[in-house]
């Protein structure tokens, strides 16, 4: 028998299977009062991810991260073929001096619907309060911030983008800047188009019925982006915008299952969480902002592009200081901006 020649060795593997981080992750656990008890039966307790830069640095201006639709938190751990993670691309520009020192926070705010838009909703429970009475209490507690809102800023993707933005009007203070990659908005172009596709799937394959489409969804081994996806998406932002408030934990569809019409007064409601439209009545927040970034690539599938030009439109009606960067590329070019907008967040914050 021939001698075996391999043998083990301790230590990392190395690119292109893990790229050890000049800086510090940390992984905690963290159990929510505000989310105990929520209507969808969610989890209470969500990992966090805290990420240090390289060095030692004193006390740091902390940027909160949040994830696009269906993504939870260990997502950003994802690997595409021959390339880093998000987490080492930044880890990458804070070890090259490419940017000011920040602490990262990426936090979880998922639901069992795909995602909570990172609102308070009866239907989905309280993620606003969670992740700004909550969290950042806790991480100004437990790592070395400078805890004030001038020193915080709040950014995300899609979902995300939609979350940093509704996040920075709502709450400013908390957050003190924002950063919005294909953010969500512009609601007449994002989002209505879909829903006659919407209903043509559920008449098609769920016998028009929610109650059959989660029922089989139950059921299913695997998720089936194609069969499930757009069903599902809708309905996780109709529980975010229009939850039932006879029913917890249901949610009000802005259209008719049966026929795709439009139900006005529902998508009212949908239309009073447009960032686009919220603007005007949250000036006052806008304009008190150290910086706000928006991004969106040119091709974007879901118009999101447009939607950043929308509000930023608004924001040049209320004399508000920001940038708008429209970069070649479609909504999965998302991952590739954060390095510079984290960047550029980074600037603002120790300016």
């Amino acid at each position: 028998m021939p001698r075996v020649a391999l043998k083990r060795v301790d230590g990392e593997p190395g690119p292109p299977w893990s790229r050890p981080l000049r800086g510090g992750l940390h992984e905690v656990l963290v159990e929510s009062e505000l989310l105990a008890g929520n209507p969808l039966g969610d989890p209470n307790r969500r990992p966090l991810y805290v990420y240090s830069p390289p060095g030692e640095l004193g006390r740091l201006p902390a940027i909160y991260v949040l994830q696009g639709y269906s993504g939870q938190l260990d997502a950003w751990r994802a690997r595409k073929a021959f390339e880093p993670t998000v987490i080492e691309r930044l880890d990458e520009m804070f070890a090259a001096g490419e940017s000011t020192p920040a602490l990262i926070v990426f936090l979880d705010a998922w639901t069992s619907r795909g995602g909570s838009q990172f609102i308070n909703s009866s239907a989905n429970g309280r993620y606003m309060d969670y992740i700004c009475d909550e969290i950042v209490p806790f991480v100004d507690e437990a790592y070395a911030t400078l805890a004030s809102p001038g020193a915080r800023a709040v950014i995300g993707g899609s979902s995300g983008g939609y979350g940093a933005m509704v996040l920075a009007m709502l709450r400013p203070d908390v957050f003190g800047a924002l950063a919005s990659i294909a953010g969500d908005g512009l609601f007449e172009c994002s989002y209505l188009r879909g829903f006659p596709a919407v209903a043509r799937k559920l008449r098609d394959d769920f016998d028009g019925s929610y109650e059959v489409f989660f029922a089989e969804l139950a059921q299913a081994d695997g998720f089936d982006w194609e069969r499930f996806g757009a069903v599902l998406e809708t309905y996780a932002y109709a529980a975010a915008y229009s939850p039932d408030p006879d029913r917890p934990g249901q949610a009000l569809l802005p259209f008719e299952l049966a026929t795709g019409r439009l139900l006005i007064d529902v998508w009212e409601r949908w239309l009073e969480h447009d960032p686009v439209r919220m603007a005007p009545g949250h000036a006052e927040a806008l304009l008190s902002l150290r910086a706000i970034h928006l991004y969106a690539g040119r091709g974007d599938e879901y118009f999101l592009d447009l939607a950043a030009q929308a509000f930023s439109a608004e924001l040049e009606q209320l004399g508000v200081e920001h940038t708008l960067d429209l970069y070649p590329g479609t909504h999965g070019s998302i991952r590739y901006q954060y390095p510079r907008a984290v960047a550029a967040l980074a600037r603002a914050l120790a300016g």
